[in-house]
């Protein structure tokens, strides 16, 4: 079995260089690693270069995609990819050794096309009182062996068999590239062809939360977003037809949990922030959701900071 990691990376030099310091200690190492710059200056080449000189046990290639696009970026890394199961994992994210094993082993033992696992927020202890107790940062959990339900697929750690993304041309939407939501957008094209994908809550990755993310308005912005991808995986029928009346239901819902949401914040302002942040957050993804009937888009990925 060859088994490829994937990286899409974007001036993230340390952050990287920790990934494949982590890659290379693995308990069942990987046959090959893509790592695919979306930074048209190649900030990456030194640290890739320096891994690839290191005698690590599996070959690294390296390639810039110098159009700002998520899902360009990650299509050419399932192109350079070899394996017959490719694993995705974030730029900035850390790997325990057992990690790769556990995917692996959890994609064969169920019987999968597919193994989601969490991503574990590390929150730093100076972030502010309210966010820590708040815990925005974390994805829901399931047991091991759980058909992931389509409106929960992400991805962040993820293992795919090789030939269905192969099947897929391209496999990323490059419409997302700019917005993101082109991974839930690609799980949600393969769960409707019958992809069986399970949940391992094992195979966990870390996920130090960067500073930039330690604010209302980046939860906000992110959650709008959010309900901006559900919107429009919803009118592509990722999660049944999308006919007239799914899409009236979707926007009346949205109203009526968008207005139930503001009114709520402002009742438990008082009794805390992180709960009156909560009802905030619910209600910027409403907010997201009803911006996409008038077909408005949020470019999270057209200004990323770097890092």
């Amino acid at each position: 079995m060859i088994v490829t990691i994937c990286i899409a990376t974007y001036c993230r030099s340390a952050s990287l260089d920790a990934l494949l310091g982590d890659l290379s200690l693995q308990a069942r190492l990987p046959d090959e690693v893509i790592v695919v710059d979306n930074d048209a200056d190649g900030s990456a080449w030194t640290v890739v270069q320096r891994w690839q000189r290191s005698g690590v046990p599996f070959s690294i290639r390296y390639d810039i995609q110098s159009q700002k696009n998520i899902a360009l970026t990650r299509n050419r890394t399932v192109e350079l990819a070899s394996g017959q199961w490719i694993a995705f994992i974030d730029d900035d994210e850390r790997a325990p050794e057992s990690w790769l094993h556990l995917l692996i082993d959890a994609a064969l033992r169920y019987g999968a096309d597919g193994v989601l696992g969490p991503v574990d927020p590390e929150v730093p202890p100076d972030a502010p009182r309210w966010i820590r107790r708040g815990r925005f940062y974390e994805w829901a959990r399931m047991s091991s062996g759980t058909a992931i339900p389509r409106n929960q697929l992400r991805f962040g750690n993820v293992l795919l068999r090789g030939s269905l993304l192969r099947t897929e041309t391209p496999p990323f939407n490059p419409d997302y590239g700019l917005t993101g939501g082109e991974d839930g957008d690609l799980l949600g094209r393969l769960a409707q062809q019958g992809a069986r994908l399970i949940w391992c809550d094992e195979a966990m990755v870390r996920e130090p939360v960067a500073p930039d993310r330690l604010s209302l308005k980046w939860l906000l912005r992110r959650a709008m977003r959010g309900g901006q991808d559900f919107a429009r995986h919803t009118f592509s029928g990722h999660y049944g037809p999308p006919t007239q009346i799914l899409r009236a239901l979707l926007f009346l819902r949205a109203l009526f949990q968008l207005i139930l949401a503001a009114v709520l914040a402002m009742l438990v302002w008082p009794a805390g922030r992180q709960h009156a942040a909560r009802y905030l957050i619910k209600g910027a993804a409403n907010l997201g959701k009803l911006s996409a009937f008038w077909g408005w888009r949020y470019h999270e990925y057209a200004t990323i900071p770097a890092q």
